[in-house]
């Protein structure tokens, strides 16, 4: 059963009076031609209305439908092949990072990805796509067994935060995502890197440093959530929706803020309802980016790498 926020109920609810006037004229052999190319053509204005005009904590509530494309579904879309690449090498594998060898069209990658579950136990595996020291540690040995192949990396961000807990703060949490922004910096291989859900601080860094940085259209991307922001500042979670439009967190605002790169545009209504189509857009950019970044030198890659991070928040006057 299709799970709907609040705000895609009045179309959902137009939707189920097309399907009911359809079966009722299919029964008693009616002709609504008239009245069903009407409710279509409001469903449509209703759904062009609402999606053109999503407030940025919509966005967010969109970024996490238990519904949307996570990074095992787009790998399983857009790979002709994939062979996944378990463990860190140092203290275990961590579920909630997935990475490995994938064909795309001809074009080897290696494919790395933050990674939620659906149900209960799922979600309890991959710690609900919190990675640990581990999983940043596993990513950046594939996107190093990548660079001596040279092998183009393309990381899949999607994660509510590095995990917090007292057993990763012992392994190196800090450390582990501080090494892998190093290395990412000077890797000599296009690196590109897509915000497809949820992109939360250093838990999105770890993993998040490339020549491209993308945003799918209702994906976000801040130094903290609208909820923790909203805790901090007003001690209570009721103030989250003024807290995101504080943060200005979207792929438009990040785009305006020359943070991230280009904004890949999903089905109307968001990546959940049409997994297809969400996979092909996402295909195509990934392609079209690795052949233009292919055309330079390596070590041309990694010196608009470092300006460009170095850049970042930097003020003239």
């Amino acid at each position: 059963m299709r799970t709907l926020l609040e705000f895609e109920k009045p179309i959902a609810e137009l939707e189920a009076k097309l399907e009911d006037m359809k079966n009722l004229a299919s029964e008693n052999n009616v002709d609504v031609s008239s009245a069903v190319r009407n409710l279509t053509n409001s469903i449509n204005e209703l759904r062009k209305e609402t999606f053109d005009n999503l407030t940025r904590w919509q966005r967010v509530q969109l970024s996490r439908h238990p519904d949307r494309p996570y990074s095992l579904d787009y790998i399983q879309l857009i790979c002709d092949e994939f062979h996944e690449i378990h463990g860190d090498r140092t203290v275990k594998d961590d579920p909630a990072i997935v990475g490995g060898l994938g064909n795309v069209d001809g074009q080897t990658v290696m494919i790395i990805g933050q990674q939620k579950g659906r149900k209960t136990k799922e979600r309890q595996y991959r710690n609900f796509g919190m990675p640990n020291p581990e999983g940043y540690r596993k990513a950046l040995r594939l996107m190093r067994m990548a660079e001596k192949f040279n092998i183009p990396v393309v990381t899949l961000i999607d994660t509510p935060g590095a995990f917090p807990g007292l057993e990763a703060e012992e392994r190196g949490q800090g450390e582990a995502i501080a090494r892998n922004i190093k290395e990412m910096m000077t890797l000599k291989i296009p690196v590109i890197c897509i915000i497809i859900g949820e992109g939360a601080s250093g838990g999105a860094l770890g993993i998040g440093v490339g020549d491209r940085v993308l945003m799918l259209e209702n994906s976000w991307y801040s130094v903290i959530s609208p909820e923790n922001c909203s805790t901090i500042l007003w001690k209570s979670w009721d103030f989250k929706e003024q807290a995101a439009d504080a943060l200005k967190l979207t792929a438009e605002d990040m785009k305006g803020f020359k943070l991230v790169d280009g904004i890949i545009p999903e089905p109307r209504g968001g990546a959940h309802l049409d997994y297809e189509t969400a996979a092909k857009t996402l295909k195509k950019t990934i392609l079209s980016e690795i052949k233009t970044l292919s055309k330079q030198k390596p070590q041309e890659r990694v010196n608009a790498r470092i300006d460009k991070f170095c850049s970042m928040g930097v003020v003239l006057e």
